[in-house]
């Protein structure tokens, strides 16, 4: 596993994070051994978000850490509120500061490395939110705070107004699914690739210091699922075996490998309950694609150089 720091923070966090969203109907000895494969495999870096399985992931993953005393100080965890499932986006100070408390009780645990504001408010109150920041802080109960799914201006808008730097934004971004960096490659051009989307959130990450976590690395889209042996993504697929066997690892690995390639240094969210699947993942640490190989799978992902 390799390991890098979080700007803004004394943070050394694996290259890999394991999210746990899958993980609310698996039995805690199922979680439990997952969690230990992660740890042994190097990831120190665990996602959760109270929205998961309406709250059950945190509350298995709580589970594990009680049953290994000890475990929690090996682990930076990160939890993510905002999403009343169906109702409404909530930014309000009374939800953001209720969400982490009961986040917190299911964790069994007295802190989160790291919250994240789920998904942009549409009523969100900015100085609202950076008093929830501050008394979250203040009781010691979150260390750091970040944004998932967030424009530029609306991370503008929160940092405007509070004192803590904004150190994450967690982004859908995969081969297939790379509207990112698909509109910068078709600057000023006419084709639908080059709209964009996002307001250039690749570039002001990088530029703000924002760390970029990629999630669904392996989806298509929601309605296709996979690209891994999709037939809509056969050219893709060839590549990726070809590359698969030169570096002697998994589709998924090179899946993760092409992100990891990426110079922004993303931290990938790795969304597998399977302990043998996520070995093969983290493997995708020891594979450094050349700048063709890069583009050879962007290319066969069906994407064009203009």
């Amino acid at each position: 596993m390799k390991y890098f720091t979080l700007s803004h923070t004394d943070l050394k966090v694996s290259r890999i994070a394991l999210g746990c969203m899958r993980i609310a109907d698996k039995s805690v000895e199922d979680v439990e051994k997952l969690v230990k494969v992660a740890l042994d495999e190097g990831i120190n870096f665990f996602d959760h978000a109270d929205i998961y399985g309406a709250g059950k992931s945190e509350t298995v993953f709580g589970e594990v850490l009680k049953r290994n005393p000890g475990m929690r100080e090996k682990m930076i965890i990160q939890t993510k509120c905002a999403i009343v499932s169906g109702k409404r986006y909530d930014f309000s100070k009374e939800h953001i500061i209720n969400s982490v408390k009961k986040s917190l009780e299911r964790l069994q645990t007295n802190y989160v490395d790291i919250l994240l504001l789920h998904r942009p408010d549409a009523l969100c109150e900015p100085k609202e939110v950076a008093e929830a920041f501050d008394e979250l802080y203040d009781a010691g109960l979150v260390h750091y705070f970040g944004v998932s799914n967030h424009t530029p201006l609306q991370i503008q808008l929160i940092q405007k107004y509070t004192k803590h730097p904004i150190i994450i934004n967690q982004l859908q971004l995969s081969i297939v699914h790379s509207v990112m960096i698909d509109s910068g490659m078709n600057m000023n051009m006419k084709e639908a690739w080059a709209q964009d989307k996002d307001g250039g959130v690749l570039d002001y990450c990088r530029l703000n210091d924002i760390t970029i976590q990629p999630w669904s690395v392996v989806q298509a889209s929601w309605a296709e699922g996979t690209f891994l042996n999709n037939s809509d993504y056969q050219k893709l697929n060839d590549v990726m075996d070809e590359l698969a066997k030169e570096y002697n690892v998994t589709k998924s690995a090179i899946a993760i490998a092409w992100l990891l390639r990426h110079p922004a240094c993303m931290q990938p969210i790795a969304g597998t309950t399977s302990p043998a699947h996520l070995k093969e993942i983290c493997a995708s640490c020891d594979v450094e694609l050349t700048r063709q190989q890069w583009y050879d799978l962007y290319l066969a992902g069906g994407k064009p150089l203009p």
